[in-house]
This record gives structure tokens, sequence and C-alpha cells, in this order.
């Protein structure tokens, strides 16, 4: 791991992530102690503040999205101290200039957050050489998108290792960021339990499902240029299934975790077009009842027609000895029944049933591990029933809970945000994501799209407060298997 950085950079200052996530969590790093003492903060946007003008922004920030318990005049008072501002058009160099002035002296390291468009990532990266804040003491996360296909990605990659190079380069997908999926990796590799039937030999099948109960909520024009396979499976889906999937790492460090999931990822069977439309179902949602509120269609909040898919189900194989055979079905939509995002790990029965011919009926265990909104690690598994059994033993499945905002209740539950930047200002690469990964990743979606392409595929409608189109309920039905709902 690297040194911890002297000053901090935030591209996007004003816009909404900073708002919602950001500027909380960098003020929550503080209030705990954790930034480096000295640390300062520089936002730059187009909007044309002062410092005293976006301390006044941040300050309203923090009140409208910190939790009550967390706010404290003191705490938000110094952290303010930390922050300046400057004005910056980052699509004209001249303006880097002035922001490296502001800067000052970065001989103690810098770290840049860029979330800005991803046509700006040319001009800025421009910029900042420019400015002479491209230097061996400088790294930078990427906020995504990065790019729409392979070869966008690529461009915007080469883009970036012209100023920074891999191991200066932090790929941000925030869900590595969330407790409960770093525990994925605590749960196979700290347990003896797990690891011997981690495998094809072991495992029946693997869902992945992130549904949101939203709708567009002010992003059509990204949205409807992406959908949901580049919004949601190029990335956080298919980040869950690597680290489901992975093979033990030699340690717990940034090369060898990436070097296992980019193994992973390589491994996933390619479709071809023809299989696409057997293997793969979209969807879009009309109009319907979400929370106890009707609401519209996705054409009708974008106000034009659109082919854009809102919902994807993909039915997936990792080709390698440990999961040959075994399906990975990835869930994920917009406009659903409920917001979720888990993955449930369905084990083999046992090979042979004791209790059958006296009435017990066993249901294979079951693995859920629950990472929004509940934070949760549940196995399911059978019991007796209390009784003298004159009828015949009765089983019931009973779940073994590890709630973590129960047994964790001392600890406060964080930002996903919170550990990411911290990462990125201390410079620990573990929980970003590495180029090949990312192209390794859009090579597998991009194969889909392609077969969409070919074979003329077409969302199809489904109701808001659904659980999307009835296809992608069959798409795991013919193979027996049945989504955890």
């Amino acid at each position: 791991m690297s040194q911890p950085v002297g000053k901090l950079l935030l591209f996007g200052a004003t816009g909404d992530l900073a708002q919602r996530m950001l500027l909380p969590s960098l003020y929550g790093l503080h209030a705990d102690g954790l930034l480096p003492e000295g640390l300062t903060i520089t936002g730059t946007a187009r909007s044309d503040h002062d410092d005293a003008g976006y301390r006044d922004f941040a300050a309203k920030a923090l009140d409208e999205f910190l939790p009550a318990d967390r706010k404290d005049d003191s705490a938000v008072g110094a952290f303010l101290e930390r922050i300046n501002y400057q004005p910056l058009d980052a699509s004209k160099t001249e303006g880097f200039a002035a922001l490296a002035e502001k800067l000052g002296d970065i001989s103690g390291g810098l770290a840049i957050f860029l979330s800005t468009a991803p046509w700006l990532f040319g001009p800025t990266i421009k910029g900042l050489e420019s400015a002479g804040l491209a230097g061996n003491n400088v790294r930078i996360g990427l906020e995504k998108p990065l790019g729409r296909d392979l070869q966008s990605s690529r461009e915007i990659n080469d883009i970036v290792a012209s100023a920074f190079p891999e191991d200066r380069t932090f790929r941000i997908d925030h869900y590595l960021g969330k407790e409960t999926v770093q525990n994925i990796l605590a749960l196979r590799f700290g347990n003896s339990l797990f690891e011997p039937v981690w495998n094809a030999q072991g495992i029946d099948h693997v869902q992945i499902t992130i549904s949101e109960t939203v709708g567009l909520e002010g992003r059509a024009g990204f949205y409807d240029d992406t959908g949901a396979l580049r919004d949601m499976v190029q990335n956080h889906m298919l980040q869950l299934l690597a680290l489901i999937a992975m093979e033990p790492p030699a340690r717990f460090d940034g090369t060898a975790i990436r070097d296992e999931k980019v193994k992973v990822l390589r491994s996933l069977r390619k479709m071809k077009p023809a299989e696409v439309p057997n293997l793969t179902v979209t969807g879009q949602y009309g109009a319907g009842a979400s929370k106890g509120e009707i609401v519209k269609g996705y054409v009708e909040e974008l106000e034009k027609p659109s082919n854009t898919e809102t919902f994807v189900a993909i039915k997936a194989h990792v080709d390698n000895w440990r999961w040959q055979g075994v399906p990975f079905y990835l869930r994920t939509g917009k406009r659903l029944a409920e917001r979720r995002s888990e993955i449930v790990v369905q084990f083999k029965p046992v090979p042979h049933s004791i209790f059958s011919e006296r009435g017990g009926l066993l249901h294979a265990n079951t693995l859920v591990i629950r990472l929004q909104p509940e934070e949760y690690i549940r196995l399911l598994v059978m019991a007796k029933q209390p009784g003298l059994d004159r009828d015949g033993i009765r089983l019931r499945e009973v779940p073994l809970n590890l709630a973590l905002d129960h047994e964790f209740a001392g600890t406060r539950r964080r930002i996903a945000y919170e550990r990411l930047l911290l990462d990125l200002i201390e410079g620990d690469p573990t929980l970003f994501v590495r180029r090949d990964e990312v192209e390794a990743q859009w090579e597998w979606v991009d194969g889909i799209r392609a077969g969409w392409e070919a074979n003329d595929v077409h969302p199809k409608p489904y109701a808001s407060g659904s659980w999307g189109p009835s296809a992608g309920i069959a798409l795991t039905e013919r193979d027996g298997v049945t989504w955890n709902e």
C-alpha cells in the first residue's frame, strides 16, 4: 500500500453523487479521525463558487443527507475548513493552470476523484498533464461509466494510461465497498465449513439479483443510452459473480484478489448469437403500482419511444473445473416488486434421505447473502420439529442468521464510499477494479448485445411492481429452478 496523500481533488464536486455520497462520506471519515492530519479537499466543477460559497453548498448537502445522529456542529465546522473550491470548465485546457495554483504544493501527494461525463475524460487527463497534476505522486479514482462497450472502454483506458499507470489508477465499483460484499471473502476463506462444497459437486446453482423499485429518477438521458445490461450487469453483477466463483487467493492483497477475479471473468462462457435469445431475457416496465402508488411506464416517463431494456435476466456459466455445469442466474431491473440486492447459493440435496419413508421432506440447504436494504447472511438448514413423532418424524427448514446490524450493533454502518475514498487516499487498490477485469466484463457483455442485435430482440413489457416479464421466470423454471422471492 502507498503512503496517504496530503490533498484530495474532487471533480464533479457540485453533482448529485458529491452531495449524496462523497461529502457525507468524507465528513464521516473526518469525524472519526480517519483522514490524514492536514488533508485538504479541493472541489471543482463548472459552477461559479468561491471557497465560502462552496462551503455553504457542502454544509447544505451535509444537513440534507447526513443521518441526524451523525450531525455535530463542531465536527462539521472543522470539516468545512478542509474544503476549498476552484471553478473549472474541464473541456478547456487553459483552466487547469488556475486549478494547479489553487492546489498549491502537491509534493505530499495528490488523489483525484474523477466523476465526469465520459467524453470529458480525454480533455481532463490532458488538462491535468498540462498543469503538472499527473506526476508520480498523483493517483486517480475513476467513477463509472467507463465506456459503452469494449472498444470505447479501451479508448478511455488508453487515455488514462497515457498519464496514470495501472498502479496509480483506481476504478471504482461502489458495490465493492459494501460490508456484506467484503464479507463474501470472509465467509468463503475464513471458514472451513464452505470451501469443501463450494464447487460443482456441492452447489446446484447460484442466483444474483439486484432489483430496484425506482424508475428513471432524473437519469433519463443517461439511462436510455445505457440500459440495464450496461448499467448493472457489466459492473456490479459480474463483480459479485467473480467474488462468489473465484479461487482462493494466496493472500489478501489487491494483486492476488484481482488476479483470481479476472480468471473467473475470462472463464465466462461466451454466448453465440443464436444462443442469446434462449439464455437471456430483456424487459421494459410499463405502467403499474409501485410502493402503493400508480406510476407511469418507461416510455411515458421518457416521453419518446425506446427499445432500451429496463430488465435483464441471464443464464451464465463459468467454464472451469470448479464450476462446470453450474448455472449462474443473473437478474436486475427497475420498477420491480421490491428493492433488493442478494446472492443465493443453492446447494445440492443430500445423496440419500433416511427420512422419506416416515414422511420427512428434505429441502436442500440454501445460503442467502443479502446486500441491501438489510445486510445479513442466512443459511437455511433442516431441523426436526419438536414432538413425539408417533406419525413420523417432521422436519422443517429453519434459518441460521448472521444479521450484521445485530451482531455488530456497536459498530457504525458505513457508506460504501467511505471505505473507497479512504482506500484511494491511502493507496490501497484491493477493492478497485483493474483494467483487465473491466475489459473481460465488456467482452462478455458485448457478446450478449451482439446476439440481441442479430436476433432483433426487443424488450418484453412488464407491469411496474411485478418481478419482470414472465419470460424471466421461465428462464429458470425450465431448469426446475425458482427465483428466490
